[in-house]
């Protein structure tokens, strides 16, 4: 049995792991949650090799096998490892889907990824899941159990929850774990044998501001690959209690906590209530009381990282460069990664110019599904992240998003510029700024705002105090004062600029396109 340290798939990790570190705790609610709908408000190492076990029979059962793709919908907690690791521990494709997840997302989410099978959980937050799935999908009020027909999803045919009152095209666990006996001990471990570090683990879907879902595909090999490097960079060890403040369906809490935690033997201390965008209404820049717990936060200080990259790839020797808020100077990338800023003809920029980061490397997503690979990345295998950077020296500062630019009176604007200048005022919590469409100066540059609790914004003060700091083409000349429940959010919790702007159309009197 190899030890976790050294597994190269994720089979090889949960055995390893349910070896080395026995009944410790992997995964626990944290106190004063309720215990999951599977049973258990916690999960031993071995625990999570048992019971995983025999979900992942019941899908070789079920015909599921390598490549088959399957989804999953749970919070932070037991039932969210164990879904992972009975997916992909058979070589079927993983695909967790984020629970914060609208109608209309959803339905894109299953039709972009293909799944053939969904679990979810039966309620988060005290919304119920199957409920949601049958706004988004009327018919399957109606449907038959493991047979469905759907043409907004058509590769589906099976969704599984937990409870009383499913809806009529539902099953329960029991679809699985009724016919896992009719797998032994020995077919799992020859399935799990012919599990690769070059076969498909995980899809993670997410999108930008302004784009459509998109599927990331990574292997086994460079998921461990990372698991491995995480686990040493986060200092993670034996007996470690790790809370767990990011969601575990996107990369941030999956590769920076549950992963390496499983690899170290620490225990993953979950909520349901994770840190989002609804919660803290950021824009492109943290409000200043969030930088300042940053702050305080043990190094590394990470620079960029995203869904294709498998987390932060960089890092920095302090926390903030003067006049470079969005993140860490860029001083130190992790193992495994080619960098370079490149201009639009993928050539490297230099000294004091600013270039497109491009990447490649083995723990660079291979693909994104159903993608043309020349849509994001370079002949010479560059993905092209859109991120702006400054070359400076040996270091390198981010100074936007290339598709979150402004063009406006011949002069390109960064939003998270401008919205970080904003900030800073007494005041204000947050702020979001976007690009109207002007006959004069082809962008109107104009910001909505939330105020602090309990503060009063004066805009015209506010316009007197930024022309002070500010270029004056930077400067908003349109303004409107919004709550945090206001700001609309994608399904991947990020800010939807798009809506944004239509809102900020609609307050100013102008038009959104």
């Amino acid at each position: 049995m190899p030890n976790p340290q050294s597994a190269q798939t994720l089979p090889q990790l949960i055995r390893s792991a349910a070896n080395a570190f026995g009944d410790d705790i992997a995964i626990r609610l944290a106190d004063g949650e309720a215990s999951t709908e599977l049973g258990s408000s916690e999960l031993s190492f071995a625990d999570l090799e048992r019971k995983s076990s025999s979900i992942a029979k019941g899908l070789l059962a079920r015909g599921v096998g390598k490549g088959a793709r399957v989804g999953f919908i749970f919070n932070n907690g037991p039932g969210f490892a164990l879904m992972l690791c009975a997916i992909a521990r058979i070589g079927a494709v993983a695909v967790p889907i984020s629970t914060m997840i609208r109608a209309g997302e959803l339905v894109r989410v299953l039709r972009q990824s293909d799944i053939g099978g969904l679990i979810v959980q039966r309620d988060v937050l005290g919304h119920d899941l199957p409920n949601r799935l049958c706004e988004a999908l009327p018919d399957l009020t109606y449907g038959k159990p493991g047979a469905l027909r759907l043409a907004e999803a058509p590769y589906l045919r099976w969704i599984i929850s937990s409870g009383s009152g499913l809806p009529a095209s539902f099953s329960g666990l029991d679809y699985l774990t009724d016919h896992a006996d009719s797998i032994s001990d020995d077919m799992l471990l020859a399935v799990e044998a012919e599990v690769h570090t070059a076969d498909q683990l995980l899809e993670i879907y997410t999108s930008g501001s302004m784009a459509l879902p998109k599927g990331v595909r990574h292997n086994h090999g460079p998921v461990l690959f990372r698991t491995h490097y995480l686990r040493s960079m986060l200092g993670q060890h034996r007996g470690k209690q790790v809370q767990v403040p990011l969601p575990m369906f996107w990369v941030g809490g999956l590769m920076m906590f549950l992963l390496p935690g499983l690899e170290a033997g620490a225990t993953s201390v979950c909520s349901a209530r994770t840190l989002n965008n609804s919660q803290a209404a950021m824009g492109s820049v943290l409000a200043e009381d969030d930088l300042a717990k940053l702050a305080q936060s043990p190094k590394p200080w990470w620079g960029l990282g995203m869904s294709e990259t498998l987390g932060p790839y960089s890092y920095g020797d302090e926390f903030r460069a003067p006049g470079y808020p969005v993140c860490a100077p860029m001083d130190h990338f992790a193992d495994g990664y080619e960098v370079r800023i490149a201009d639009e003809n993928n050539q490297p920029v230099g000294d004091g110019e600013i270039g497109e980061m491009q990447l490649r490397g083995y723990p660079v997503a291979p693909a994104l599904h159903k993608i043309e690979r020349s849509d994001h990345f370079t002949p010479d295998g560059y993905l092209k992240t859109g991120d702006l950077c400054l070359v400076d020296g040996a270091r390198i500062h981010f100074v936007g998003r290339g598709g979150d630019m402004i063009k406006t009176a011949g002069s390109n604007v960064s939003p998270a510029e401008v919205e970080m200048e904003l900030q800073a005022l007494e005041g204000v919590h947050s702020a979001f700024v976007v690009g109207l469409p002007d006959r004069e100066r082809g962008q109107l540059l104009v910001a909505a705002v939330v105020p602090r609790d309990g503060a009063t914004l004066d805009f015209a003060v506010i316009e007197t105090e930024m022309r002070k700091r500010l270029s004056p083409y930077k400067v908003p000349r349109g303004w409107a004062e919004i709550t945090r429940e206001e700001v609309p959010l994608l399904h991947s919790n990020k800010v939807a600029r798009r809506e944004i702007a239509a809102m900020m159309a609609n307050k100013l009197g102008r038009p959104a396109s």
